[in-house]
């Protein structure tokens, strides 16, 4: 008992550490106040789309930049031009005001701008999209200046001038500026200081020039050209023009954070409306407690008291995941939520192994230490294989997804790691301590009988192999023809343009088509959803490029507003061609290099015969799954693929099980038909395959019904990757295995290598 008490206390220790780490998350404000500030800090962070806000992703167009400075390191002027322009970026966005946004590099010349409570960032793109290179130029003096030493400019009202090429004075130089209006007449201008260097050139060039015009230009563009009336000594100045007072302090706000050193072009865009925030929020909560109250209910049902054990470990194993996530400064997103209803779901998947095993020791009529020793230790590997092959899934979802799906994936992997504690730590030691006088007594754990029975009698599931082959292979072949048409409903992710979701009741199908056409934009499609005036309004990816892209977007709402001025915008999306080519190329190399890496794992795990059958099985599960996305209309986008992956992981988790429970048998029997091990290995896993498969179901069922649109394209496969994935496990894996075993019997080769002790056992027998 010293053992199970010291297991105890470290166990206990970790457990209670996790939780501390969730709690701050949980207190209401005049709680939380009382805790220190760094403990206060230790939470998790809303997503966009939980909260309300809107990212813009911004390119830095380099190549004037490199074209004007040839002899010099392209390498190395990129990396100088995004490190000024995060700074620049940084500052102008401080100067507004913003709470908390978040600024970010983002591949190699990329920003990433988040600003939480921004529903509509059509100034701040402006602002950021604004390079504020700011000059000082002679106006030229007639004919006498050389042609190629001047340049032509306007200003905002169209008038031209002929200017010196030769800056007279950078912007660079100015140290200060801010709105003020002209005593004389009232109208807003931006005052100026320069610094000390700046204000002794300033001083010297007025007073050789006096009573000639000097333009001050802004990004190619002349916001005034006054005459020189005296010296101006003191580096200050006024820059007047046609300004309004939003437009003057705009102005004043770039000058004092600087010049950016290249242009930036807004390449995506996402906004999200704070009342979809918390519907969102309301949504997550509400179907994951349903989702966990089904799970919890089942388990219950399967294992009696023992289910309760299983019970608390998951709720054990829901807390350590939000106090890592907290300790990590996570950010939680609508997929995150799934993330965590998906984890509740596949670590019940380690509990039904194990109970399941210590079932099957215990009818050998093992004492229920024994019972207990022997069920863990044999689950032990199967569930570290199938945790394995599913954090290389998930690994590659992290690697080459963005944002929220970044999100679904370290929340996936941080339950997969807390739910291996749980599981095989945690549980074991209550099962210990619930035996604890009646260790030499039978052990009894519930379940339902008459799936005991089918698992006892070995089924002969192999007899319907070439049935359950050929309609598998007849529903893929089904399913890329729905592939190829009518196709898939491709999301902005893939297909870039711009996604607009509005609420405007009052206004019809017909009008609001005929308001956009009115307005050139008859190529967008409208589509209702939700309630009565709810739409999707999507515009082609060639109205999705930089300020196109924000003229488009502010024009359809100006549209919409003037038919109904409490018209609101919850959710907008623009997305680049250049971002949804990459998205397109990203998700194949994920979804191949996850088959890869499975291969290989199962490969040096098992057999090259295991891994291939297991790798073909996944192949045909993907397929039916892509063909019920273009059966059912559901739209593919970023959550799709991370759907898409998650089911890749799941379905060859659950083949990991049942080719572990072969593994083990043939090593016990080599002399047993193939054939029948694999009917007897597939019987002797069908409770846990039916058990894990109806908790997954359960957990994500809530959210497949009422999720609402916002996670359709991960919820809904899922559910129905569940059902194939399990059926493929049980009717097309192993008799692919079995094909495979014979190909590989006619040429005389094991279907298993040695193991370590086989290897010790040979090397013994030589003399």
């Amino acid at each position: 008992m010293k053992s199970l008490r010291s297991r105890a206390i470290v166990y206990g220790l970790v457990i209670l550490l996790g939780l501390l780490c969730a709690l701050p998350n949980l207190l209401p404000g005049n709680l939380a106040e009382k805790l220190p500030p760094w403990y206060q800090e230790n939470t998790i962070a809303l997503g966009l789309d939980l909260q309300g806000g809107s990212h813009l992703l911004l390119e830095v167009d380099t190549s004037e930049l490199i074209a004007a400075n040839p002899d010099q390191n392209r390498q190395q002027l990129v990396k100088d031009a995004i490190e000024r322009s995060l700074e620049v970026v940084r500052r102008r966005l401080d100067e507004t005001g913003l709470v908390e946004p978040s600024i970010t590099r983002q591949g190699e010349d990329q920003i990433l701008v988040q600003m939480p409570g921004v529903a509509d960032p059509a100034d701040i793109r402006d602002l950021l999209g604004t390079t504020a290179q700011m000059s000082f130029h002679w106006v030229a003096r007639g004919d006498n200046t050389p042609r190629s030493a001047t340049l032509r400019l306007t200003d905002a009202d169209g008038q031209t001038y002929t200017l010196e090429k030769r800056v007279a004075l950078a912007g660079e130089r100015i140290r200060d500026a801010h709105m003020a209006f002209n005593p004389d007449t009232g109208q807003p201008v931006v005052n100026f200081r320069l610094d000390t260097e700046g204000a002794k050139r300033f001083g010297d060039m007025t007073r050789l020039n006096i009573g000639r015009p000097l333009a001050i230009v802004l990004d190619n563009q002349v916001l005034t050209a006054p005459v020189i009336r005296g010296v101006i000594a003191g580096g200050s100045g006024e820059i007047s023009g046609s300004f309004t007072t939003t437009e003057a302090s705009n102005l004043a706000l770039l000058l004092r954070a600087g010049a950016l050193p290249a242009p930036l072009h807004v390449i995506e865009q996402r906004s999200v409306g704070p009342d979809l925030g918390s519907d969102a929020i309301a949504m997550g909560i509400s179907t994951g407690l349903l989702g966990a109250a089904l799970v919890v209910a089942f388990i219950l049902g399967i294992y009696g008291r023992w289910g309760l054990i299983a019970c608390a470990g998951l709720a054990i194993n829901i807390g350590l995941v939000f106090g890592l996530l907290s300790v990590l400064g996570a950010t939680l997103t609508l997929p995150g939520i799934a993330g965590v209803i998906l984890t509740l779901g596949m670590a019940v998947d380690a509990n039904v192994l194990i109970n399941e095993r210590i079932k099957e020791e215990s009818r050998q009529g093992k004492p229920a230490w024994m019972a207990l020793k022997e069920g863990f230790g044999r689950a032990y590997s199967t569930i570290l294989d199938s945790n394995i092959t599913t954090l290389i899934a998930v690994s590659l979802l992290f690697m080459f997804g963005s944002g929220p799906v970044r999100g679904f994936a370290v929340t996936i992997g941080i339950g997969l790691l807390t739910s291996l504690f749980t599981s095989v730590a945690f549980n074991r030691l209550v099962m210990e301590w619930w035996i604890r006088g009646r260790e030499r007594s039978p052990l009894a754990i519930g379940g339902f009988a008459w799936l005991d029975r089918l698992t006892g009698r070995n089924l002969n599931f192999m007899k319907g192999r070439v049935l359950g082959l050929s309609l598998s292979a007849l529903l893929s072949i089904a399913a890329i023809g729905l592939f190829l048409k009518p196709g898939l409903n491709y999301g902005v992710d893939f297909t870039g343009g711009t996604l607009v979701e509005m609420s405007a009741p009052s206004v019809s199908v017909d009008q609001l088509r005929a308001a956009l056409q009115a307005r050139d934009l008859g190529s967008a499609s409208i589509q209702e959803f939700g309630q009565a005036g709810d739409y999707l309004v999507r515009l082609p990816a060639d109205t999705a490029s930089g300020a196109d892209a924000a003229e488009t977007v502010d024009t359809l709402k100006v549209a919409v507003t003037e038919m109904q001025p409490a018209a609101s915008f919850t959710k907008v999306d623009v997305v680049g061609p250049k971002v949804s080519g990459g998205f397109g190329d990203a998700t194949i190399l994920a979804i191949l290099l996850a088959g890869a890496g499975m291969l290989a794992y199962l490969w040096w795990r098992f057999e090259s015969h295991f891994a291939l059958a297991a790798t073909l099985t996944i192949a045909l599960d993907l397929t039916k799954t892509i063909g019920f996305f273009a059966l059912a209309g559901v739209e593919f986008n970023l959550t799709a693929v991370a759907a898409l992956l998650a089911l890749i992981g799941y379905s060859v988790n659950d083949k990991v099980v049942v080719f572990d429970r072969i593994r083990e048998k043939l090593r016990q029997t080599p002399e047993t038909p193939f054939i029948q091990v694999l009917n007897q290995s597939i019987s002797a896993t069908l409770g846990r395959t039916v058990f894990t498969s109806v908790t997954t179901f359960l957990a994500l069922l809530p959210m497949g019904i009422a999720g609402g649109t916002a996670v359709a394209s991960f919820s809904q496969p899922m559910l129905f990757g569940i059902v194939i994935g399990t059926s493929s496990s049980i009717f097309i894996a192993s008799p692919i295995l079995y094909y495979l075993s014979e190909r590989r019997s006619r040429k005389g080769r094991p279907q298993l290598r040695p193991s370590a002790e086989e290897l010790r056992q040979q090397l013994d027998l030589i003399p």
